[in-house]
């Protein structure tokens, strides 16, 4: 079901052909891809399931791309639409972190937010980003961490050489 969820998530993410991207392996939840001619490596999990209404199908991803001197970018694309100016928050290891985004895609607001999110994922068992959807309702998406770490590393170590 997880490798199910992880192939749905790369073929979303994923602008480039299919035979461009590199699986640098599974890991727990969460798995690991590069695509050296972008180039760009990232590590991705997709939410746990829900029964409710999604207009989309929500996953994170932490993403390097070395041209663009972007390392460690956390992104969250969510299950619905935000409302804009509402206030979107990821619950993480006892911490509420505030987020910013549009549409259904959110980030931390600068790089050291990526940094903070990153380390708490490490030893975090899993992360809940809530918001309010466009009809002004709360939902919620939550991922498991198991394996995050490793893959955020393998993804890291892939990319370390690119240019």
């Amino acid at each position: 079901m997880r490798a199910a969820r992880l192939a749905l998530a790369v073929l979303l993410l994923a602008a480039s052909p299919a035979a461009a991207r590199d699986a640098l392996g599974m890991f727990g939840a969460w798995g690991a891809f590069r695509d050296s001619a972008v180039p760009r490596c990232y590590a991705i999990a997709m939410a746990a399931p829900s029964a409710k209404a999604r207009a989309y199908q929500p996953y994170a991803d932490v993403a390097w791309w070395p041209r663009g001197g972007v390392r460690g970018q956390v992104h969250f694309r969510l299950s619905r639409t935000l409302q804009p100016g509402s206030a979107i928050t990821l619950s993480l290891g006892g911490q509420r972190i505030a987020l910013t985004g549009g549409g259904a895609d959110v980030w931390a607001p600068d790089k050291r937010g990526d940094a903070a999110i990153i380390a708490a994922m490490r030893s975090a068992g899993e992360m809940t980003v809530s918001a309010r959807d466009a009809a002004g309702g709360g939902f919620s998406n939550t991922w498991d961490l198991t394996g995050v770490a490793t893959a955020i590393d393998a993804a890291t170590l892939a990319c370390a050489g690119l240019r």
